[in-house]
């Protein structure tokens, strides 16, 4: 048995009259919101920063997945405005949740944005709307926060309106996939529910994939990030072993993924960065404790992920001491690189930020070069890095420092002028022996 609401709404979505709105215009949020413009709906993008709004209503994109083009496009045609006017929700059949989810300082979920977010929309629920939680977080949340804090309006979910949960997916700076092109993991509350989450993204992604539950869904997107956490703890631990014995961990792996069953190649680094990896594993971490059941895998593969920065400050001290003389404390050390991965302006849980202020810890001098990145930003756990800018990269620049520590190896850096201008280079990510460019001066770490 139906209701009128779902009836009515499953086939505004179908003949994509639906109107939709995306909270929070950010990595996910703003290339959801065009990718479900380009499919025909109308969509309204919500974010609380009004320098956001200032930026879209000038046909300026701020993320990397995004073009200007693709957003004057959508613009253009009707199909996407954005406003920090939260009371637009009303008008919208379909709204989609898409805030941060980070870890407080005692790494526990801070859920504040989804709380938030769904009192906003609780202000202008009405009969007839889905709601859609895209933000990672622990199984439940959905059901037993989102839900219940809707359901205080007297409003009863899957009657009235219905709520649903779909992972988001991205992956900054990976050209080889789009949020339209990267199977979409759907579940609602009931069965209508589901079947609205299923025709809606079914209108939007090529790939729609269909679970039991929102805390299953929510399960998920979990697994997958704690499947590259503990697999990228096992190889930085690894490199630590093998480094103690000589042997080279890159060149352990690069044999090691030419078998062509049972092994998938993950490599280390000097720290996990991004929006997932270093904290989505800490949810179910958190959760669990309800349940009086040990994370031990999870946890433990934190604590040597969380470790590797200071064991890179003990190579960068180590290579300083042996090849130039000189204590850590007495030398400036260029940091390539500030995003947490290659070729994106990304620098959310950057290692290379903690990487700078241990430096400076230990009584040495730190800068800074990225092509992508001209300033550091406002940062929750390193304000004190604010408004440093990137450096000129030219060989005088390079010259005055006496060591380069490669952080991030980002393609539109000259690695061949680096190791003829520098007379030092700790190198995490093998990026030198990859372009054939190894010498005695070039350590890896």
């Amino acid at each position: 048995m139906t209701s009128p609401h779902h009836d009515r709404l499953l086939e505004s979505i179908s003949g994509r009259t639906a109107r939709v709105g995306v909270i929070g215009l950010g990595y996910v949020g703003l290339p959801l919101a065009v990718a479900v413009a380009r499919s025909g709906f109308h969509v309204t993008g919500f974010d609380i920063d009004p320098g956001k709004i200032v930026a879209l209503d000038a046909g300026s994109s701020y993320i990397e997945a995004v073009s200007d083009e693709a957003l004057a496009r959508e613009a253009g045609a009707g199909r996407f405005r954005s406003t920090t006017d939260f009371s637009d929700l009303g008008f919208c059949d379909v709204i989609i949740i898409c805030v941060p989810t980070p870890l407080t300082r005692h790494r526990d979920p801070d859920l504040s944005f989804v709380e938030n977010t769904s009192r906003a929309i609780a202000d202008c629920l009405r009969p007839g709307q889905l709601v859609v939680l895209e933000s990672t977080t622990y199984p439940g949340t959905t059901d037993g926060i989102v839900r219940s804090i809707l359901e205080e309006t007297g409003l009863k979910s899957g009657t009235d309106f219905f709520i649903g949960f779909s992972p988001e997916r991205e992956d900054p700076g990976n050209r080889a996939y789009e949020t339209t092109s990267i199977p979409k993991v759907v579940a609602g509350d009931g069965p209508m529910a589901a079947g609205l989450m299923e025709r809606f993204y079914a209108a939007v992604v090529t790939t729609v994939v269909p679970v039991s539950s929102n805390a299953t869904a929510e399960a998920v997107k979990l697994t997958e990030n704690i499947f590259r956490a503990v697999n990228i703890a096992l190889v930085n631990e690894l490199k630590v072993v093998y480094e103690a014995m000589g042997i080279d961990v890159w060149e352990v792996i690069d044999a090691a993924k030419t078998k062509p069953f049972g092994y998938m190649p993950f490599y280390p680094g000097p720290g996990l960065g991004g929006h997932c990896i270093p904290i989505d594993p800490f949810y179910l971490t958190w959760k669990s404790r309800e349940y009086e059941l040990p994370t031990r895998f999870i946890e433990l593969a934190g604590e040597i992920n969380s470790a590797m920065p200071r064991h890179v400050m003990a190579r960068l001290a180590e290579a300083l001491d042996r090849r130039e003389g000189k204590a850590l404390s007495r030398s400036a050390v260029l940091v390539i690189g500030l995003a947490y991965k290659k070729n994106v302006p990304d620098i959310r849980e950057s290692p290379s930020l903690k990487l700078i202020e241990l430096i400076e810890a230990r009584g040495g001098k730190a800068a800074f070069y990225d092509p992508h990145v001209e300033e550091i930003p406002s940062t929750r756990e390193h304000m004190a890095l604010k408004g440093r800018r990137s450096v000129v990269f030219d060989e005088a620049t390079v010259r005055g420092f006496d060591a380069v520590l490669i952080a991030t190896d980002h393609d539109a850096v000259d690695y061949a002028a680096l190791a003829d201008w520098s007379p030092l280079i700790v190198d995490t990510r093998n990026v030198f022996a990859r372009l054939g460019l190894a010498a005695e001066h070039i350590v890896k770490a």
